[in-house]
């Protein structure tokens, strides 16, 4: 990236003043490294973000920002509804809530080491992967409505999951405001069939050892050790969440153009929250939401009874459930005032910091567990939020590595089997149905994730707690 134009004003802060139609500054967090190989577009995709309507504050960009639709990936920005501010389909993405669910199971590698393929087997059975992938699951028209206005609560009312899970998901498994009824049969009909599947790209089922503890107080709270087996899902809405996205942005295309609201690309079609159509879009994104948190609660549900019938003794109690990909209303601090403001996160992580008020009683004093995936191959992270982070990112941290090239270059780069046979040599199993997607998603087609994990410690937006690195992976 150029950098003309920036200062850089700490190790890991880099920032923009405004200028022409900026309302706001830009900041970009990364260390010199990151920032330099990121492309061009973050830079113009983020300061895009600034000229929006009602923006307050700054917008951000993550240490493992890049190129998205609108927004770019790994982007932050909070809106005011009392000074005309706007919800953006784009500052929020096509995968709604697409976020990680991590289980602690109890168990030690000693345990699982000699078996990992035999759990890989039996998890690639019970959890369907895989572009268009269906599960046993069906749902009536009511049942679907349910569902996106129920959340994870639907689901443990379905048998899914246990009583415990909820104090444990983001929102206590269940976004308010959400609005069935906003959401297009289309949507619905794409979603009829698919809870409780992974779904493809990034999306994973993983066990993961947990290699380093970087703060052991914090590692306590969160139930974690060195040496501990735990569980990370990484998925989303599915088809439903995509269709909402894409249907939403056509129509806030459209209000724009009537409205008069001029925007620097028309990927950030937004519209004014108090709108009747900023209203619609919130209602059907909370529903959206809610299926994902249904989605990961069904398939914590299948994990667990897996896990539970091959190790009989095993734990597999809920750590944290957090979205990326949100419109979230929530208090925060800008100059000084407590304002009430609309925070979208596209590819960015919610990192309460501890005695946040939201936060179950066994993580308040500790902070918000954050889950920070990477590709396969390369380690994961536990992380917790900062107080720090509040006041630098509207309490947000990174979400991932980040990709580093596009899946059509990944696929020229390298070969599935390849992939596969790689990662088997290195005690990592593998288990796919698209080796040309696990081509698509090699470890070097990635960031160094532990770049991105530094760069965001160094920046406060949340504090290293753990290190995992993956023993057997179910990808989509």
């Amino acid at each position: 990236m150029d950098l003309t134009g920036f200062e850089q004003i700490s190790a890991t802060a880099w920032r923009i003043a405004p200028t022409g139609a900026m309302r706001v500054p830009a900041i970009v967090y990364a260390d010199a490294a990151l920032i330099q190989d990121m492309d061009d577009k973050v830079r113009e995709q983020i300061v895009n973000v600034t000229t929006l309507p009602g923006i307050v504050g700054t917008a951000c960009a993550m240490p493992d920002a890049h190129w998205g639709y609108g927004f770019p990936i790994g982007g932050v920005a909070a809106f005011d509804a009392a000074e005309g501010g706007v919800v953006s389909a784009g500052g929020v993405g096509f995968d709604i809530s697409c976020g990680v669910r991590t289980m602690r199971t109890g168990l030690v590698r000693a345990d699982v080491e000699p078996r990992k393929r035999e759990i890989a087997d039996a998890l690639y059975a019970a959890v369907p992967a895989g572009l268009g992938s269906t599960g046993t699951i069906r749902l009536s028209g009511a049942e679907m409505d349910a569902m996106l206005e129920g959340g994870a609560r639907w689901a443990l009312n379905r048998g899914y999951g246990v009583p415990a899970d909820l104090e444990r998901i983001e929102e206590r498994g269940c976004m308010d405001g959400a609005d069935a009824g906003a959401v297009s049969e289309k949507a619905k009909l794409r979603q009829r069939k698919e809870m409780g599947t992974l779904g493809s790209g990034n999306h994973y089922l993983e066990l993961q050892e947990v290699r380093r503890i970087f703060d052991p107080d914090k590692a306590r709270a969160f139930g974690i050790a060195r040496g501990d087996v735990v569980i990370g899902i990484h998925c989303g809405s599915r088809g439903l969440g995509h269709q909402i996205g894409t249907e939403f942005l056509r129509d806030m295309a459209l209000a724009d153009a009537r409205l008069g609201i001029e925007l620097p690309d028309r990927e950030l079609a937004c519209a004014p929250i108090d709108s009747d159509l900023g209203r619609r879009y919130l209602g059907a994104m909370r529903a959206g939401i809610n299926c994902a948190l249904a989605n990961r609660q069904i398939i914590g549900h299948l994990v667990r009874e897996t896990i539970q019938r091959l190790f009989p003794a095993a734990r597999l109690d809920l750590l944290f459930d957090v979205s990326h990909n949100t419109c979230k209303v929530e208090d925060h601090v800008v100059d000084g005032v407590s304002r009430r403001l609309f925070v979208h996160r596209k590819g960015a992580t919610r990192a309460f910091g501890p005695g946040h008020p939201s936060l179950p009683d066994a993580l308040r004093e500790a902070g918000q567990p954050v889950f920070v995936g990477g590709s396969m191959g390369t380690q994961s992270w536990i992380l917790a939020g900062t107080a720090e982070s509040e006041i630098r990112a509207y309490s947000s941290a990174c979400h991932g590595a980040g990709r580093a090239m596009s899946r059509h270059q990944a696929t020229r780069t390298w070969r599935g089997r390849e992939v596969v046979d790689d990662l088997a040599a290195r005690g990592i199993v593998i288990r796919s149905p698209s080796l040309r997607g696990v081509a698509e998603e090699a470890p070097g087609a990635y960031k160094d994730v532990g770049r991105v994990i530094e760069a965001t410690h160094q920046a406060g937006l949340a504090a290293k707690v753990a290190e995992l690195r993956p023993l057997a992976c179910i990808k989509g």
